[in-house]
Formats: structure tokens, C-alpha cells, sequence
């Protein structure tokens, strides 16, 4: 067993410090305060740079943490170990297997006691030690949720290595990162980091595959299967390679990523790995080769990044645009479409839509604006587009509203009220992301489940017309007697939910 550390969490009372484990997300002005008074202003500071809030404060999508949690249990011969309430790992493993996770998920369980004393972090130090196998992992991620962040659980005093296995230890608190998609980069970031670290130390281990007689360009963002395969095949002509994609899917990749020639930001905001490639003297590229300009934009971009003759360039536009062209030209889409959803590739997609004949009129996306996407927001508005980032639930369906779409295309919330008002609607993530949008293969990609929600107005009108008698609200259903409003039972809530809030107040001021 090894010998205890003084751990240096601050307490800061009793009162505070329950307030805050037992408000969780719905307490993340109080979580963030003892946060910072425990010794994670730093933490906190930096992902405020990185990921800026907009008009909400408070996630409105799934637990950001999930998306660490994703990109740990995707990589192979990586372990992931929770640190946080046993609801929140509850959640958030049920979430990822859900989205076919097939490995175990490392939980360090805590109460009062071990939280405010130091021995949740004794507890996660033996965890990592029992977990750091050099025959099963090269790596093993912890990840602290909301409670031990606004706790202070200094994960950063763990080992940087055992037996060989590297230990990667990150805060991932739903108050300090607004989005799943970002919580991605948190993990990224932390692996480029450490790998550029270990690159500058000295020779490290080659990947298994690689191309070693073209550079390569590094794909920044997940994205569907065939897409990298594409952009490959339109990198050719230049003679550059499509490299790893980032968040990648086994660790000596990362020694690849870092060494390609350029790194095409598909999803632009991926801060910290692009702070990572940055500091290895990479060049950053936005946008995609997503629709004629797209492609014809990025290809560009790429060229003149990576110090690509004009002629091939050329040849690599007039190898591919034409087939994009006829793509499009085959498999038309016709209809007004808003567009929102929180994976960070909503402007791309718009643009392909627009490309494809539809007429789009607002996209919002949950993810913040970055230089790195300016170039597709330009375009967008060019075309009329209103283009919202940070966007909220609200505002995604005022959009809805104003423009009254033929198809919304957007989070769970908004198709469920496009569809209450018999406006056809497709869930983004599910039906419209994990498809190919890259290329010729991504331009036809979209017409035929789009244009076929379009076709679906009249079934849709069909049972609006067929339920509108059961009424809505409290209201809904087939009653003998329509149920009564009884207000005063609610006043008498927000009463008591009131004197509640004011009784905490008090005990956190003393």
C-alpha cells in the first residue's frame, strides 16, 4: 500500500459544501463558487477562455462529461474511471452504452466523510495504482464530475505514470464546460498534450499503420467512417494522405496526428487540441469539403497551407468538384429547413443543404464561435442564413415559430414541438450527423431521408387532425370529466420552494 500524502483540499464550511453536492446541476452558480474556493480557479479560468458561455449558463443538452467519457471508452487499450455522484455515473454509463460502448467503466464511489477529508482522492490513487496493467493499457483516464471538482479533488497530484501506463487525470464539471462536444476536446487536449510532451522527451513508438511517403493532414473532430476515406481520395491529387482522425482511437496515433502537415479543423472548436497542435508549429485549417464551394474553398486552403503547387491543386478541384456537382444536380432538395443541434457540424451541414437546393433560413448550434468557423458562417450569411451560436433551447424554437419550416431538423426538444405542430422534423444527431457529408458521397447523402420527412406533412396533418379533440397539457387524454385547475397548490409550491432558497442563502452567508 503506499504511504498517505497530505492532500491540499480546502473545506470551505459544511454548509457550503453540502449545498453544492447535494444542487448538482441544479446548483452550478454555488458548485462553481466552491470550486474556486477549493483551489480550482485555474481549471475553471481556462476552460472559461476556451469554451465561452452565451445566454445560458446551465448545459441544456445531456451531461458534458459524456463526452470525455466517449472519447476515453473509443480509444483502445484505455481505461476510464468516474469520480463524481452515484447518479451522475449512473447516467452517464447508462448513456454510453447506450451509444454501444463495450467495455467497463471505473467508478471510485465517496461519501461526506471521504470527500471533504482527503481519502476520495486515496481512494482514486489506489484505483488507478490496482487499474495501471502495462499488458492491458497504455493509458488510464480519470475523470472528476461536478461533486469532487467543486471539492477540490486534486487529481493533478496523481503519478504521471505507472508500470508504464500514462495517468491522465481531468475535470470535467457541467459548470465549467457547456457541452458534451467540447468535453471532447477536454479529453483530446489533455492526450495531445501529453503526447507532445512525451515527443519532445525523446523517440517515441511508431503507430502501427501510418503513411510514410505523403504528409499527411490530421482530421480534427469525429465524424462518419467514410468521411476520412473520401477526403483521402481528394487529398491524392496533391499528393497528401488523409492522417488520424483526433479524438483518435488508439494512443500512438496521437505521435501521427502531430506530426502531419496540417490539421483541418472540421469541427472548429476544439480549442485546447488546436492549442496543442499550435504549440508543435502545425497550421490550422476551418471548414470542410463539404458541397462545390466547400470543397473547392478547402482544397484551397489546404494547398496553400501546406505549400502545394497551384497546378496540383488544381488538378485535385478538377479531379472531384465535378462529381460533387452531379451529386447534387441528382438528388435535389426542395423545402424550407431550420436546422439546430449540439454536435458542432450544424453550419456544414447547412451548407451542404444549401448546396443541395434547400432553403435554409436559421442554424443554431450549442458549440461557441470560433475563428476556425468563420469561414462557413460568412458564407451562410451570404446566403440569408441566421447563423446562432450558443444557441438555446429557446431560441431554436422561436426560430421554429418564425419561419415555420416544412422540416426542422434539430435536439430531441425541438422535433418533439415541431411534430406537436405537425411540422415534420428529423433528430440531427441520430439521422442527419451519422451520415457522410464529405465529397461526392456526402452529397447525395442527405436528399433522400430529408426529402422524404418533407413528403410526411400530410400524416402529420392527418393525426393532428385525429388527436385534437383530447385536448393538451394537463388536459390531455379521454377524461369523463375534463380535470379542474386547482393554482392555489401551486402557489403554495413556489411558496415553500421559495422560503427553501432564502433558508440556504442564509446558512451559505454565516
Amino acid at each position: 500500500m503506499n504511504k498517505p500524502i497530505d492532500i491540499p483540499i480546502k473545506v470551505v464550511s459544511s454548509q457550503s459544501t453540502a449545498s453544492a453536492a447535494v444542487g448538482g446541476c441544479g446548483a452550478p452558480q454555488e458548485m462553481a463558487v466552491a470550486a474556486r474556493q477549493a483551489g480550482k480557479s485555474e481549471t475553471l479560468d481556462r476552460y472559461a477562455t476556451d469554451y465561452p458561455k452565451g445566454p445560458h449558463d446551465q448545459p441544456q443538452s445531456m451531461c458534458p462529461a459524456f463526452g470525455s467519457l466517449r472519447v476515453g471508452l473509443r480509444m483502445r487499450r484505455t481505461a476510464t474511471i468516474l469520480s463524481g455522484s452515484a447518479c451522475c455515473v449512473y447516467g452517464l454509463t447508462f448513456t454510453s452504452h447506450f451509444y454501444g460502448a463495450r467495455r467497463s467503466v471505473g467508478y471510485v464511489p465517496f461519501n461526506s466523510e471521504t470527500l471533504v477529508t482527503g481519502k476520495l482522492f486515496e481512494d482514486i490513487r489506489d484505483a488507478v495504482h490496482a487499474q495501471a496493467n502495462p499488458e492491458k493499457f497504455d493509458a488510464i483516464v480519470i475523470i472528476n464530475l461536478c461533486v469532487p471538482t467543486a471539492s477540490g479533488v486534486p487529481l493533478q497530484l496523481l503519478p504521471k505514470e505507472i508500470n508504464g501506463v500514462r495517468v491522465i487525470g481531468i475535470d470535467v464539471p457541467g459548470f465549467g464546460v457547456p457541452t458534451h462536444a467540447e468535453a471532447k476536446d477536454v479529453l483530446a487536449g489533455a492526450m495531445l498534450r501529453f503526447a507532445r510532451e512525451e515527443v519532445m522527451a525523446g523517440p517515441v513508438p511508431a503507430p502501427k499503420t501510418r503513411v510514410a511517403d505523403r504528409p499527411t493532414i490530421t482530421l480534427l473532430g469525429e465524424m462518419f467512417p467514410a468521411d476520412p476515406v473520401g477526403i483521402g481520395m481528394m487529398l491524392a491529387p496533391m499528393g497528401l494522405a488523409a492522417g488520424p482522425v483526433v479524438p483518435t482511437r488508439e494512443w500512438r496515433e496521437l505521435y501521427t496526428a502531430l506530426d502531419g502537415a496540417a490539421v483541418a479543423a472540421i469541427h472548429p472548436f476544439y480549442t485546447a487540441s488546436i492549442r496543442e497542435f499550435e504549440a508543435a508549429g502545425r497550421p490550422i485549417v476551418g471548414s470542410a469539403p463539404v458541397g462545390v464551394h466547400g470543397t473547392e474553398a478547402w482544397l484551397q486552403s489546404i494547398g496553400c497551407a501546406t505549400n502545394i503547387a497551384q497546378s496540383a491543386i488544381d488538378a485535385a478541384k478538377n479531379a472531384v468538384l465535378p462529381a460533387i456537382q452531379q451529386a447534387l444536380s441528382a438528388s435535389p432538395v426542395k423545402g424550407r429547413i431550420t436546422l439546430s443541434g449540439y454536435e458542432g457540424s450544424e453550419l456544414l451541414v447547412a451548407r451542404l443543404l444549401i448546396e443541395s437546393g434547400a432553403d435554409v433560413r436559421y442554424v443554431g448550434t450549442a458549440c461557441p464561435r470560433t475563428i476556425w468557423s468563420d469561414a462557413d458562417r460568412q458564407w451562410l450569411e451570404s446566403k440569408g442564413v441566421r447563423v446562432q451560436y450558443r444557441a438555446s433551447l429557446e431560441q431554436d424554437l422561436e426560430a421554429l415559430h418564425e419561419f415555420n419550416p416544412d422540416l426542422a431538423i434539430g435536439t430531441t426538444p425541438v422535433v418533439q414541438a415541431a411534430k406537436q405542430a405537425s411540422i415534420p422534423a428529423l433528430y440531427f444527431t441520430n439521422l442527419i450527423s451519422a451520415r457522410p457529408l464529405m465529397g461526392p458521397a456526402g452529397a447525395g447523402s442527405l436528399a433522400q431521408v430529408i426529402n422524404a420527412a418533407i413528403g410526411n406533412k400530410s400524416r402529420f396533418d392527418q393525426m393532428h387532425e385525429f388527436f385534437e379533440s383530447v385536448g393538451d397539457g394537463d388536459n390531455a387524454g379521454v377524461w369523463e370529466e375534463v380535470p379542474k385547475a386547482h393554482p392555489e397548490f401551486r402557489e403554495l409550491t413556489r411558496r415553500q420552494l421559495a422560503k427553501l432558497q432564502k433558508a440556504r442563502k442564509s446558512e451559505e452567508m454565516g
